[in-house]
């Protein structure tokens, strides 16, 4: 009996095929795995049939309908593992197959794939130009270094004929992904130590030998972040049903070092753009710490409730719905979780209140005091300087510092601002009311008193969460080995949290890890939304530096993101409802599509254009469940740990992006607003990389001053 394997460059078209397509594939390789290897050549069914011309002559083509073929890499030395690598239209699976030529890097042991072909034309076009350039990309790098890289014969030769990264930007499609991503990091400056850790030695196996195999069992062995082995009739059956669903808790190989680790001395810190698997590294930490020990408790964490339903949903499907190790996990907001260490201290507990019922009592302070302030500053005084620092008591305001705070105020004007903060926590007592960070800033009180109540505590999508958050959460876990395990990216924050993890007792010297390869999105969507955010610094999660994205790249490629004006609203929505229709032509399910836009008004009237289509919509109010119907529609905060194949952005205008109303007036503290417009350019990133295929991002009147001129 064969054993079958799948490539990641299957998976990439399998959620694209039409549904008698996806049942052909399921029939024919449920078939295959029955026969013997023998028979295989023989059944008239399958017809496995080898390639004319391939540069590689382990290639066959499998018959999936009529119209569709399976491409095959078959084996060549009497083993039994076969690879399925893609299904396409029947003459166009003979020309991809017959271009492809796979191999076993040198240094990663890894099987990848390159378009031989398509190199051997290239290449020489490129060679009779860098003839006569000043400088090549690779100069300063030489054979020998790049050879211990796992760079082959004719990557290397190709790679000596670039100038510059747009030259290698053009391969890209061509080179076999281990070696791209080497030249890739190479390109961005880093030194040949560094690739080698992060891509070389992350990847290549703990026993690897000590020369390269070309056993096809063997290598596929070596290479289980991009091929998966199926065990058996049930298994296969179950991928190919929810084939999104088997590799969204896939990890790849910088994600499996970094979760899998067996112990780290203290707290860990995992940053990287949208689409890198930092939530799915946070999973298998989980997963992990469970391990360790049969009664330890783990908290895994985050900021919203719908994120919240989400890595339920997640770590569910990553632990086959194990009801015992699920019990040793509570997941949860961590405002929830502090009203709930709250409310098992006290019989009496106070309501936690909204943003909008805030601002309306900050405005009541100011009006009754007369104070010289405008409600929003007192609100972010209160927020970054009064509950960010724990202040107390006047004489704590008095002597705190007010870093990152743009506008001076002296004893006098403190004096002030504590009036109003009395005055607002009076209002609040009076109605039985606080606030969901006072009652964080309680439950860490609480806690400081007793054993912690968690051996490990696990944060996802760090960047969101305000000091008096991270007081809880350190107070949560007891101070150690795998206390902490943080992940998230500054270029996603979203609200208005500073941080300082090190001034709350959380250090992660030594034990910080960045991922920088996105699987998600295409590098065209990728290389769009990341101009968003070339304009401006955005700070670490420790608040202590900027963060970049250097070295932040897809492997996957696409069409180019869509950009457009239209002159009224009107025009707008209708553009949006041919386009939905165009996808939905092209084989899209409802589901797989997501609309955003900064309000809800606009999501109204796209609502009822797209129901006056016929065209199903689901309006994304927290976590909507995995088998809904429809196109989704969410406001840009909604879209936050979510993923469609295509996204369209409405009303990217001035005005609404960024929203002018949330912006605090520069010469009011030229530092808020500054953040105030770096939190907003962060929303329509995080909105643009929903985006896995296909992204269009639209607007009627003036252009939003964050989109990049060029497109």
């Amino acid at each position: 009996m064969p054993r079958l394997a799948f490539a990641q460059s299957f998976w990439d078209g399998y959620d694209t095929l039409e549904k008698p397509v996806r049942a052909g594939v399921r029939k024919a390789m449920a078939k295959f795995q029955a026969m013997s290897v023998a028979a295989l050549n023989a059944d008239k069914g399958l017809h496995l049939e080898s390639v004319e011309n391939a540069r590689d002559p382990r290639m066959r083509t499998i018959r999936i309908t009529d119209f569709w073929r399976g491409v095959v890499l078959a084996p060549d030395d009497g083993s039994d593992m076969f690879l399925l690598v893609n299904v396409l239209p029947h003459d166009d699976a003979y020309t991809w197959a017959a271009k492809r030529l796979y191999s076993a890097n040198s240094a990663t042991r890894a099987l990848e794939v390159r378009d031989a072909v398509a190199l051997d034309e290239l290449t020489p076009l490129y060679e009779t130009a860098a003839r006569t350039a000043p400088r090549l990309l690779f100069a300063d790098v030489s054979d020998g270094t790049l050879r211990e890289l796992g760079i082959d014969d004719q990557v290397l030769r190709a790679a000596r004929s670039m100038v510059d990264k747009a030259q290698l930007e053009a391969f890209a499609t061509l080179l076999p992904e281990d070696q791209l991503e080497v030249l890739q990091y190479l390109a961005e400056g880093f030194s040949p130590e560094e690739v080698y850790r992060d891509v070389v030695a992350v990847r290549r196996p703990a026993d690897a030998p000590a020369e390269p195999v070309e056993d096809l069992a063997t290598v596929i062995s070596n290479t289980h972040a991009r091929i998966r082995l199926v065990s058996g009739p049930h298994e296969l059956e179950e991928m190919l049903e929810k084939p999104f669903a088997a590799w969204r808790v896939f990890l790849h190989p910088s994600q499996r070092r970094v979760a899998y680790r067996t112990s780290y001395g203290g707290p860990v810190q995992v940053t990287g753009g949208p689409g890198t698997g930092k939530t799915v590294a946070a999973l298998h930490r989980v997963r992990h710490l469970l391990g360790r020990s049969e009664d330890g408790r783990v908290l895994l964490t985050t900021y919203t409730n719908a994120l919240a339903a989400g890595l339920r949903e997640l770590l569910g499907l990553l632990l086959d719905e194990d009801e015992k190790l699920l019990a040793r996990v509570d997941v949860t907001t961590v405002d929830a979780f502090a009203n709930g260490v709250v409310r098992a201290d006290s019989a009496a507990v106070c309501k936690p209140i909204g943003d909008r019922e805030q601002r309306q009592l900050w405005e009541k302070a100011v009006k009754q005091l007369d104070l010289p302030f405008t409600a929003q500053f007192l609100a972010q005084e209160y927020r970054h300087v009064v509950l960010g620092q724990n202040l107390r008591d006047l004489d704590a305001y008095l002597a705190a510092s007010r870093r990152g705070r743009g506008s001076g105020l002296g004893p006098a004007r403190r004096r002030e601002v504590w009036s109003g903060v009395e005055r607002f926590e009076q209002f609040l007592r009076d109605r039985g009311e606080t606030t969901h960070l006072r009652v964080c800033a309680r439950a860490a009180e609480i806690l400081a008193d007793r054993p912690a109540p968690y051996a490990h505590v696990v944060v996802d999508e760090a960047q969101d969460l305000h000091p008096a958050q991270w007081r809880v959460l350190r107070a949560a876990v007891f101070p150690g080995p795998d206390d902490l395990f943080v992940t998230g990216d500054p270029h996603q924050r979203i609200y208005d949290s500073r941080v300082s993890l090190r001034s709350l007792g959380i250090t992660t010297t030594g034990r910080s890890f960045r991922l920088r390869v996105n699987y998600r999105s295409t590098e065209e969507i990728l290389a769009w939304s990341a101009r968003l955010l070339a304009p401006v610094t955005v700070d670490t999660l420790e608040g202590e530096g900027p963060d970049s994205l250097a070295g932040y790249r897809s492997l996957l490629h696409g069409r180019r993101p869509q950009v457009r004006g239209y002159a009224t609203r009107q025009e707008e929505t209708e553009a949006l409802v041919e386009r939905v229709r165009t996808l939905l032509a092209e084989g899209l399910a409802p589901h797989e599509i997501g609309v955003c836009a900064r309000f809800n008004l606009s999501l109204d009237t796209a609502e009822e254009k797209l129901n006056a289509a016929g065209i199903p919509v689901l309006r994304v109010r927290g976590r909507v469940a995995q088998g809904a119907e429809g196109v989704r529609l969410a406001t840009m905060h909604a879209m936050k740990g979510l993923e469609f194949r295509a996204v369209s952005v409405l009303g990217a205008a001035e005005g609404a992006v960024p929203f002018a109303r949330e912006i605090t007036p520069r010469e009011a503290d030229p530092l808020q607003h500054d953040a105030d417009l770096l939190r907003e350019r962060c929303l329509l990133f995080v909105a643009c990389t929903r985006a896995r295929e296909t992204l269009s991002v639209t607007w009627s009147g003036t252009a939003s001053p964050f989109l990049p001129h060029a497109v």
